[in-house]
Formats: C-alpha cells, structure tokens, sequence
C-alpha cells in the first residue's frame, strides 16, 4: 500500500511539474501577422513537450523559436478542435534566438502543439526556452 501511495504521489508531481513548466499563450488580437501564442521549458528529460494554446483562434501558420541553448527539432504535431491533427517534420538544428521555417496549417482553431527533439549538448547545461508563433 505505501508502495502505491508513493507511486501515485511521484505521477502526481511529475505531471504538475510539467503543467507548471509550460506557459499557454492567449492571443486576443485580431490584427493580421505574426502572434506569440505559447511557450515552453524544454525539460530535455522527455524529448517531446506540448503547448497547449488557449483560445479558439485561427492561424495560417505556425513556427518556433527558440531561446537560451540551441535544441534539435524533429517533428511538431498540431491537434485542432474537433479532434484532427497534422504531423510535421522539422528535421532543424537550432541555435539560440533562431526561428525555423514557418509551417502551413490547416485555419481550424488550434488546441495544442507537440514537438520532439533531441538534446543538444552545451557547457551550461542550459535548458532551451521554446515559444511558438502563429500568423493570422
């Protein structure tokens, strides 16, 4: 019994460890261009990370950027209201305070962005801040 209680206590924390490490965005605006709508943490303990985007908002496309310690981007999965998704390969190397190529998605309201990646190995030990974008 205390085996469970100690299991459950550990899943627990490690899932609001992961809710508090991310930062949904709202985007209120109805101006066209570019928007930040979320960010996140890279944790580079899972290798996958999600933004989950707050909002019924419709964007044309999507990217990311990255800050603080580059990170190997391979793929990005956007889930829509309504329960479709797209996969996306990003197959990008990025350094810090790059961007990758912006990426067509369906203009259905998105409900959350995926991606995983590979960590890159850097002298601090520094943790990748991730923030996506998306244009109206």
């Amino acid at each position: 019994m205390k085996k469970l209680i100690i299991v459950l206590f550990a899943l627990l924390f490690l899932q609001v460890n992961t809710i508090m490490a991310q930062k949904p965005g709202v985007v209120v605006s109805k101006k066209e261009g570019w928007h930040k709508i979320g960010e996140v943490k890279a944790s580079f303990k899972m290798e996958k990370e999600s933004i989950v985007v707050m909002g019924a908002d419709k964007f044309k496309a999507v990217k990311l950027m990255v800050k603080e310690a580059p990170i190997n981007l391979l793929a990005m999965q956007v889930f829509y209201e309504g329960g479709t998704s797209d996969e996306i390969n990003v197959g990008h190397e990025l350094k810090a305070g790059e961007t990758t190529k912006e990426f067509r998605v369906k203009e259905m309201a998105i409900k959350k962005v995926s991606f995983t990646y590979k960590t890159e190995p850097n002298s601090k030990h520094d943790k990748a801040h991730v923030e996506l974008w998306g244009l109206k």
